[in-house]
């Protein structure tokens, strides 16, 4: 999948992770998306290796709840990148030589009812990585977990949401694969343009030691 034509003709597909390879260089990518005035008055910074959410406007905070969390945290040679606060308690279960499944087991998707988001997570380190997602099924929750090596060029891509709606529909099957044949500076660039210009909020992209954030309420 050519995952830059796949977000231009999306206008909704709410937070996306991306994991993979270029040119022996792994990728990370994480973006946040937006429909309400809370949602969108977000920004990405960084403190201490720890890329989070915060408020843009703090008068403008309606429910903190579910959108300022850290979204991506260092544990060793692992990175770990989420859609919510499940990035803490990854964290802490690796930090007790537990797993990342374990971590996640002990969650489920979000209770913003009638959307019941998915939780999307990833792990990844040199050899490779792991995605996964908890999502509403039926009564239940669903938690798929699905591993991949490294291959050069490529990686997959999760996101919350199928597409716009209402409710929104979660994201549905497993990972897409997707092609990651573009060097850092253009995929950064043309990433961030995809992304419809009424929902984005914020993105954050790692290939190896170069990294950029782009914030849409810092842009004016």
């Amino acid at each position: 999948m050519n995952i830059l034509d796949y977000l231009k003709n999306n206008k909704y597909p709410g937070r996306g992770i991306i994991a993979g390879e270029h040119a022996g260089k792994m990728v990370i990518a994480y973006f946040i998306m937006g429909r309400s005035v809370n949602s969108r008055n977000r920004i990405f910074a960084k403190k201490d290796d720890i890329i989070y959410t915060r408020a843009f406007d703090e008068s403008k905070v309606a429910d903190p709840s579910l959108i300022i969390y850290n979204a991506i945290r260092e544990f060793g040679d692992k990175t770990i990148v989420t859609n919510g606060d499940q990035t803490d308690t990854v964290y802490e279960y690796l930090s007790k030589g537990k797993s990342f499944k374990d971590a996640l087991d002990t969650r489920e998707y979000e209770p913003d009812s009638p959307n019941y988001t998915p939780r999307i997570s990833a792990l990844i380190d040199q050899n490779g990585y792991d995605i996964a997602i908890l999502r509403k099924n039926g009564e239940n929750c669903g938690r798929d977990y699905y591993h991949y090596t490294r291959e050069n060029n490529r990686g997959h891509f999760i996101s919350t949401y199928v597409c716009d709606g209402n409710p929104l529909p979660a994201f549905e099957g497993e990972p897409f694969e997707i092609m990651l044949d573009l060097p850092f500076k253009e995929f950064a660039e043309r990433l961030w343009k995809s992304l419809d210009p009424s929902n984005k909020v914020s993105l954050y992209i790692r290939f190896a030691d170069r990294e950029v954030i782009f914030n849409r309420n810092q842009e004016d």
